[in-house]
């Protein structure tokens, strides 16, 4: 099982090359031998505030876009439970304060999940299994 982070899976579905060749070989594997891709529903909302500030672009409907997502045998939105609202702000050690990367850092850590990221803030997170 893996969790992608937003950029992540923007990158995948996309097939943009700025995901790592060892994300897109993660993330192919996980899905061959039946794992799990997560995605929190807190991406769905992160998309949603990319699209809406005309920072990204999708090829059709934001929701439709998500459906489609989640159409793909394996790959399964991760709703946001209490559990992991009371985990990202109680992780331990030193983060930021962004809650969108705090909830997807505590999904990975309930579900202990690598989290796929490429951003430098999680990297330096120890408290987080990372791949990019």
């Amino acid at each position: 099982m893996i969790v992608l982070d937003t950029h992540a899976l923007i990158w995948w579905v996309n097939e943009d090359p700025r995901l790592s060749a060892k994300a897109k070989a993660l993330i192919e594997d996980t899905l061959t031998a039946a794992g799990q891709v997560l995605i929190s529903a807190i991406t769905a909302w992160e998309i949603a505030q990319l699209v809406a500030r005309d920072r990204l672009a999708l090829a059709m409907d934001l929701e439709e876009w998500l459906l489609t997502v989640e159409s793909i045998e394996g790959v399964r939105l991760a709703p946001v439970t209490p559990q992991i609202a009371v985990q990202s702000v109680t992780l331990p050690g030193e983060f930021h304060k962004d809650p969108a990367d705090r909830m997807i850092v505590a999904l990975a850590r309930e579900q202990n999940a690598i989290l796929v990221t490429a951003d430098d803030k999680i990297q330096r997170y120890p408290h987080v299994r990372w791949l990019w």
